[in-house]
């Protein structure tokens, strides 16, 4: 397997060996189309500096980010007038950090993604209820009756 940073897609746009629909741009970051969009606008923010993970960032780095995303974020809204821009970090499937900005609508698959995921943390309450003695004993009784 070759060295991971020749490797990244990442830094080769950063570098500009790879092309890309750069949106800004500053001394530690950029911005960037995604190409496979979640929604028209779908931007990536990526440090220039190949780092996996968001938090091995400097502080300088991760000023310079979370200021770029903040500045990307506001031409979301002008260009494209969703309800909001979903914003997430990750580094998983392609080892460099990079910050996703989702122009976001009610209803639209990214909402009903994180509505989903917001069900699971609710959801963890009212199972844990059905372990209790009192709610086994009436989920048995109405079993045993056949109800």
């Amino acid at each position: 397997m070759g060295d991971e940073k020749s490797d990244c897609v990442f830094c080769h746009i950063a570098s500009g060996s790879a092309p890309a629909q750069i949106i800004l741009e500053n001394d530690l970051s950029l911005s960037l189309l995604d190409i496979n969009p979640l929604a028209q606008g779908h931007c990536l923010v990526i440090p220039r500096r190949h780092v996996p993970w968001w938090h091995q960032l400097t502080a300088e780095e991760t000023t310079s980010l979370f200021s770029l995303a903040r500045d990307t974020a506001g031409r979301i809204m002008k260009a494209f007038s969703p309800e909001f821009v979903t914003l997430y970090a990750r580094g998983r499937r392609i080892p460099h950090t990079h910050i996703f900005l989702i122009p976001t609508y009610k209803g639209d698959p990214t909402d009903r993604h994180f509505n989903a995921l917001e069900g699971f943390q609710e959801q963890a309450f009212a199972l844990a209820a059905l372990r209790e003695g009192k709610a086994l004993s009436l989920a048995a009784d109405l079993l045993r009756k056949g109800q």
